[in-house]
């Protein structure tokens, strides 16, 4: 009997509109959706109109333990299941890189369907270099190892001088924005993505400085994406 095959699936960050036809019919046609929150992926395959005959497993990175051999097995007996993230494409700052990396080991088909990617759109759209960048996802939440951690990327990034991509969550910024100063200065300019594909989509550069006194009389909403460059 043939294996099944693992599809990766990226679905929209935001508008409905940047899901892609291979998304859908792959959606419709697998037999299990492995997905980081089962009410959201529920709420999206309704509102694509997906008559859904797949069952959803519930997949984050708490359970990750449990359900890797059981995905696993379902593969290895022919099923095929689709991957997906609540938004954007899965493994990115997301869970799912152990699943694909012990599905490879099984010699199991793996699939990307490619699509809605928060860092790639943030980035072609900030106007900094695009041509070499280092994404961090989320910095540690200790202040000590985020720190540590910039100042290694200064002095490793002087010379090939990357564009520097990091997510943050809102109740984080302001700690993250301090530590970038600390470690780059006031003087950084730093772009802000949010609410990317969104009405109130916001894509704008600040002095670092300015930009945390404005989110310290304001608290911050939404999902940032940060973007620099020491070339700026």
């Amino acid at each position: 009997m043939d294996t099944g095959t693992l599809y990766i699936v990226a679905t929209p960050i935001g508008n409905l509109g940047d899901i892609t036809f291979r998304a859908i019919e792959t959606l419709k046609n697998v037999d299990y959706i492995a997905c980081e929150d089962t009410r959201k992926t529920g709420i999206l395959l309704k509102e694509l109109d997906i008559q859904r005959k797949s069952m959803l497993i519930s997949y984050y990175e708490g359970t990750e333990d449990a359900r890797i051999p059981n995905i696993l097995n379902l593969l290895i007996n022919g099923q095929d299941v689709a991957l997906v993230s609540d938004s954007g494409t899965p493994l990115v700052s997301d869970p799912g890189f152990r699943l694909v990396r012990e599905a490879r080991k099984a010699q199991i088909k793996i699939v990307s369907i490619p699509g809605p990617s928060a860092v790639i759109s943030a980035l072609v759209s900030s106007g900094l270099p695009p041509d070499k960048f280092i994404f961090l996802g989320f910095l540690p939440k200790k202040e000590g190892n985020r720190l540590r951690l910039l100042k290694e990327l200064k002095e490793s990034n002087s010379d090939m001088e990357a564009t520097v991509v990091i997510y943050e969550a809102p109740h984080r910024l302001i700690k993250t924005l301090k530590s970038v100063e600390q470690v780059f200065g006031s003087s950084l300019k730093i772009t802000i993505a949010r609410e990317l594909t969104k009405i109130y989509e916001q894509v704008e550069e600040f002095q670092i400085k300015s930009l945390i006194e404005n989110y310290e009389k304001k608290d911050p909403k939404g999902e940032f994406v940060l973007l620099f460059s020491p070339k700026e």
